[in-house]
């Protein structure tokens, strides 16, 4: 038993060695990426300040993504998911279709960490994502095909120009799956997506494109990227008095 214990921790260490090979050839890929080169770390855990990788943040006010009527869909239906009011600011006044925009167009967009492959039989909801289109192409796809289903429920009219009870009656049926649109798109898929992704850049680091001015996060008052909370950790359900802080820190901020 001893021996073989120590066999199978030689081997252990010794692949982690090997593996250190390819560091050179993978060094355009940054820890935390997919495929990232492993590294072995003996003794203490390294720390040399200013390498880790700053996020990269996304800039520019335009959209490269969604055409002008996606974009016009977009941004009635992520403004009925979450509508301004005196609470707090709409999906659309917090940045939610840019944030849209750029996520779409870069990894997340073409599926990088997504199975795309088939065979595409209808999924189980614990088995996550089942679908031939990326993320992309479900928008796409499911904008036009949306529609297509409203300019013949509505008299040729698109979801942008449709009364706010109507926007909510055709979102109710996406959401229950009683709408049934053509180009292979299930309703229900892209409305789960839709929400999901609304809430992420509703509530994201601003560096993102939403949350713009970190008005979500003053909302419900998470003061966000602070340094240290450790003063806090037995402090449950007080208030931290901290204004919101993104990974860029805030307009003034010149500290923790």
């Amino acid at each position: 038993m001893v021996k073989s214990t120590f066999d199978r921790r030689r081997f252990l260490v010794g692949g982690a060695v090997a593996g250190t090979a390819g560091v050179a050839a993978a060094a355009a890929l940054h820890d935390g990426e997919l495929g990232a080169p492993p590294q072995v770390y003996t003794g203490a855990v390294p720390w040399q300040e200013g390498t880790a990788d700053a996020p990269p943040g996304v800039t520019g006010t335009d959209f490269i993504f969604f055409t002008a009527d996606e974009r016009a869909f977009i941004e009635a239906a992520v403004g009925r998911l979450i509508p301004n009011d005196a609470v707090g600011p709409g999906a659309v006044e917090a940045g939610v279709p840019f944030f849209l925009d750029r996520q779409l167009a870069g990894l997340f967009g073409q599926g990088a960490h997504y199975y795309l492959g088939g065979p595409w039989p209808k999924g189980l909801p614990e088995q996550g994502y089942q679908s031939r289109f990326s993320p992309a192409q479900l928008y796409r796809a499911a904008i036009a095909a949306i529609d297509r289903y409203v300019g013949g429920a509505f008299n040729g009219a698109v979801f942008s120009k449709l009364a706010e009870a109507d926007q909510d009656k055709v979102l109710k049926g996406l959401e229950a799956g009683t709408i049934a649109l053509d180009g292979g798109v299930d309703a229900k898929t892209f409305f789960a997506m839709l929400l999901q992704n609304t809430k992420e850049g509703y509530f994201s680091d601003p560096i993102y494109g939403g949350n713009k001015d970190m008005a979500a996060w003053t909302m419900i008052g998470f003061p966000g990227a602070h340094y240290d909370y450790k003063e806090w950790v037995t402090r449950h359900g007080e208030r931290v008095p901290y204004p919101p802080v993104g990974f860029k820190g805030r307009p003034g901020w010149t500290g923790s």
